[in-house]
C-alpha cells in the first residue's frame, strides 16, 4: 500500500524552546488505506502534539474511526496513532485558516450487515511497538463505540459530539470524562433509535418476509418469491423443504390445505403489494342493490302509468254518460205530460250508444290478393296516395326479374300496379313525414333505394356493399336515412350526398344482422326527451342517441337473446320487443318496455338511456319466420294496443297494453308476417300481410 508524505511548512514549537531532534519541517507518513490513518511523530511533548493536531485537523477531513490517543511516557519516543473509522471532522468550510477550538466529531455507526473486511475499515485497535497500552477509560470508550457500531442491521446513525475548547491536552492522560460520557450517552441514544426503527421496519415489512424462515424473499435465486395453489407466499427453498419433509401428507404452513411440489409457482414480482378494496367491493354491492330496487320502482311506475291511463279513459266515458243522463232528465222534466215511452227510448238509445263505445273493435273488411305465387314480406302505408305497399317478387320473372312493391288503393281496396325496384328480396320499407311519396326500401342486393311513387321510378340508389336487412328515416331531419346491415353495422346516408355513407355506427356486441330499425323523435317528455335510433339485432338492442347531426352516443338496452323485432310507439315512448321461443321460455313473447333516461347523479356524468318491461304477451309456441308486430294508440285515443301474429293458429292477436287482456283474435289463412295500422278519411284500419294475401280490418 502506497504512503503519502506531508511536509509541514511551519516549525513546531514546544513550551520553553525548540525540541531537539525535530526538523523544521516535520514529515508525517499517512497511509492511503481506507481503513486507518497513521501519524508518526517524533515529538515527545503534549503541547507539540496539540499544536500538530491544531494545524493538521483544520486542513484534513478525517473519515476514519476514533481510537484512543496514547503516547509514550518517555520524551523523544515516536508517537503513533490510529484513528477508528466513523469519526469525522465537521467544519463550516474546508479552508479554515486557523483552529479555534476542539473539532466537532460526527460518530457514524456502520450497519452490522456490512462486512468490515469488504469495506476496508479497521475494527481492531492496533498500536506500534513503541506505543503504550491505553487506559481502561479509553478502552471502554472504544468498546462502547464498537458495540454501538454492531448493534443492529439498519442504516448508520449519525450522532454529533461537540466539546468546548480545552485549555490543555496532555497525551499521557486519559481522555476527558466529558468526552467519554458524551460518547456513552450517544451510544445509548443510537441503540434506542435502532431498536425503535427495527420495530417500525418489522411492522412495515411484515408482509415481505417468508413465514417459514422469517427472512425476506428475493426476486431471484434460491429464496425467490413463490406461491402455492392456495395463494400463500413463501421463499422457494423454504416451501420446497417444507413440502418434502411433510410427505406424503404435505400441507400449506398457513392454511393447512393439501399441497404438493407441483403446486409451487414462481412469481415474477419485483415488489408485491396488495390493495385493500373491501370498502370498494361493499360499495359496489350496495350500488347493485340500489339499482335493482330502482329498476323495480321504475317498472311499478310504468305499470301505474298505464293503469292511470285506463282509469282516466273510463272516467272520461263515465263523465260523458253522466252528462247525457242529466240532459235526458232535464228534457223529461220540462215535458208537461208524462212521456214514459220517450224517456225509455232515450235511455235505451243512450245505453246502446254506451255499449257501442265499449264494444268497438276491428271487424273484417276485405281480403286482397297481392301475389299468386307468394313471396310477400313487408308492407307500409303511403298517406298522400292513400295506398298500401306490399313487397313481392315479380309476377313475370322471365321478362321482368327481381322484386318490387304492389300498390293497393284504399279508395276501392284493390291492387293497382306493380313497381319494380330491387334485384333481390326486399327486407324493409319506410316513408318520411314530408308526404312527398318517396319510398325508402332496403334489400339483400346490397342497396337501399329511394323511389318516387308519383312516377314509379327509382330516383336514388346507395350501394352499401353488404346485404341490407332494414331501413328507416330520420324523423328529426329528413335529409338523413339509415340502413341496417347483416354485419351489425348501421350506415348513415345524407340524401344530399349521393356518393357514399357519411357515418358508420359500428356494433358494440358480436356482429349479427340488424333485423329492425326505428327512429324516435325528440320530445318534451320528462322520462325520455332525447331522440335517436333503436337498432335491434338478433341477440341485442342498442339505442344510438343523436346528440347532433354528426354525433351519436350508444346505449346498450337490457334485452335478451333471440330478439327478432323492435317497434316503437313515439307518443307514449314505449317499444315492443319480440322474442322467439327458447329452451327456458318455450313461448313467443312480445314484451312492452318503457324507455327511460336516468337523471344526472353528478354534473360530470352523462345520462344513460335504458328500458324496463311493463307487460308481457304470449304469441304461441311456434316462430319459424322473422315477423314484424305493431304497437300503436287505439283509435279511441284512450289506450295503447299491441298486435302480433300467431303462427300456430294463423291469427292476429290484439291486446290491451295497459291491462294485458286479449281483446281480439283476427283469423288469417297463412302466418301473419307484418301488421300495419293506418287511417283513411277519418276511418281506422288494421292491415295484416301474409305471403299471398292482404287482409283489412275496420275499426267499428
Amino acid at each position: 500500500m502506497e504512503s503519502m508524505e506531508v511536509d509541514l511548512p511551519v516549525e513546531l514549537q514546544v513550551a520553553g524552546g525548540e525540541q531537539p531532534g525535530v526538523n523544521a519541517a516535520e514529515q508525517f507518513v499517512i497511509s492511503d488505506s481506507g481503513s486507518s490513518t497513521e501519524i508518526d511523530e517524533d515529538e515527545d511533548d503534549g503541547d507539540i502534539e496539540g499544536r500538530v493536531l491544531s494545524r493538521l485537523l483544520p486542513t484534513w477531513a478525517f473519515s476514519q474511526r476514533v481510537a484512543t490517543v496514547t503516547s509514550s511516557a518517555s520524551q523523544g519516543a515516536p508517537l503513533r496513532r490510529r484513528l477508528r473509522q466513523g469519526l469525522r471532522v465537521h467544519y463550516p468550510s474546508q479552508t479554515a485558516a486557523s483552529f479555534r477550538g476542539f473539532p466537532d466529531f460526527l460518530l457514524r455507526v456502520p450497519a452490522a450487515n456490512v462486512d468490515a473486511t469488504e469495506s476496508g475499515s479497521a475494527t481492531d485497535i492496533s498500536e506500534s511497538e513503541n506505543e503504550a497500552v491505553g487506559d481502561e477509560g479509553n478502552m471502554s470508550a472504544a468498546a462502547a463505540a464498537d458495540s454501538a457500531a454492531s448493534a443492529d442491521p439498519v442504516q448508520p446513525a449519525v450522532v454529533s459530539v461537540q466539546q468546548e475548547e480545552p485549555q490543555h491536552i496532555n497525551p499521557t492522560d486519559a481522555p476527558s470524562a466529558s468526552v467519554s460520557d458524551t460518547i456513552n450517552t450517544a451510544t445509548e441514544n443510537v441503540q434506542s433509535s435502532l431498536s425503535a426503527s427495527q420495530k417500525s421496519n418489522g411492522e412495515e415489512t411484515e408482509g415481505d418476509i417468508c413465514t417459514i424462515c422469517f427472512e425476506a424473499w428475493t426476486t431471484a435465486g434460491e429464496h425467490r418469491l413463490s406461491a402455492l395453489r392456495c395463494g400463500h407466499l413463501f421463499g422457494y427453498t423454504c416451501i420446497q423443504r417444507w413440502l418434502k419433509s411433510q410427505r406424503p401428507n404435505a400441507k400449506c404452513p398457513q392454511c393447512n390445505k393439501k399441497a404438493k411440489h407441483s403446486d409451487i409457482v414462481l412469481l415474477y414480482a419485483p415488489k408485491l403489494r396488495a390493495l385493500d378494496n373491501t370498502e370498494q367491493e361493499s360499495l359496489k354491492r350496495f350500488l347493485e342493490q340500489e339499482q335493482c330496487l330502482r329498476r323495480k320502482a321504475e317498472l311499478e311506475m310504468a305499470q301505474c302509468k298505464l293503469k292511470l291511463q285506463v282509469i282516466t279513459s273510463q272516467y272520461g266515458q263515465a263523465q260523458k254518460e253522466l252528462q247525457e243522463l242529466k240532459a235526458l232528465m232535464a228534457q223529461s222534466g220540462k215535458s208537461s205530460t208524462p212521456c214514459s215511452s220517450t224517456s225509455s227510448s232515450l235511455l235505451s238509445g243512450l245505453s246502446q250508444r254506451a255499449d257501442g263505445l265499449k264494444s268497438a273493435n276491428y271487424n273484417f273488411s276485405k281480403a286482397v290478393l297481392v301475389s299468386q305465387a307468394g313471396g310477400c314480406r313487408v308492407m307500409s302505408y303511403c298517406e298522400p296516395l292513400s295506398c298500401l305497399l306490399a313487397s313481392q317478387p315479380s309476377a313475370h320473372a322471365t321478362l321482368l326479374p327481381g322484386y318490387g312493391v304492389k300498390k293497393v288503393s284504399m279508395m276501392n281496396m284493390k291492387a293497382n300496379e306493380y313497381v319494380p325496384i330491387h334485384s333481390k328480396q326486399i327486407r324493409g320499407l319506410s316513408f318520411n313525414r314530408q308526404n312527398d311519396s318517396l319510398l325508402l326500401s332496403a334489400a339483400l342486393d346490397n342497396t337501399i333505394k329511394l323511389t318516387s311513387l308519383l312516377t314509379n321510378t327509382v330516383v336514388q340508389t346507395y350501394n352499401a356493399g353488404k346485404p341490407v336487412w332494414s331501413c328507416c328515416w330520420c324523423l328529426d331531419n329528413t335529409n338523413y336515412i339509415y340502413a341496417g346491415l347483416n354485419n351489425g353495422s348501421v350506415y348513415v346516408y345524407d340524401t344530399r350526398d349521393t356518393s357514399t355513407h357519411v357515418k358508420e355506427l359500428e356494433p358494440l356486441r358480436p356482429r349479427c344482422p340488424v333485423a329492425s330499425l326505428c327512429y324516435i323523435p325528440r320530445s318534451t317528455s320528462s322520462s325520455f326527451p332525447c331522440g335517436g335510433l333503436i337498432a335491434g339485432t338478433l341477440d341485442s338492442g342498442t339505442f344510438w342517441e343523436q346528440e347532433n347531426e354528426a354525433a351519436y352516443k350508444p346505449h346498450i338496452l337490457p334485452l335478451e337473446n333471440g330478439c327478432i323485432d323492435i317497434q316503437v310507439e313515439t307518443e307514449s315512448r314505449h317499444c315492443l320487443v319480440t322474442y322467439r321461443p327458447g329452451r327456458s321460455k318455450p313461448m313467443q313473447r312480445c314484451v312492452l318496455m318503457a324507455l327511460s333516461r336516468t337523471p344526472l347523479n353528478d354534473s360530470h356524468d352523462l345520462p344513460e338511456c335504458s328500458c324496463s318491461p311493463v307487460q308481457t304477451f304470449n304469441a304461441g309456441s311456434s316462430c319459424k319466420l322473422l315477423t314484424k308486430n305493431a304497437v300503436f294508440r287505439c283509435p279511441d285515443g284512450e289506450r295503447t294496443l299491441v298486435c302480433a301474429g300467431e303462427e300456430a293458429t294463423n291469427c292476429t292477436l290484439v291486446w290491451d297494453a295497459s291491462s294485458g287482456f286479449l281483446l281480439q283474435k283476427l283469423p288469417a289463412d297463412l302466418p301473419v308476417l307484418d301488421i300495419s295500422p293506418f287511417s283513411v278519411n277519418g276511418e281506422h284500419f288494421l292491415a295484416s300481410l301474409t305471403e299471398k294475401m292482404l287482409k283489412l280490418y275496420r275499426w267499428q
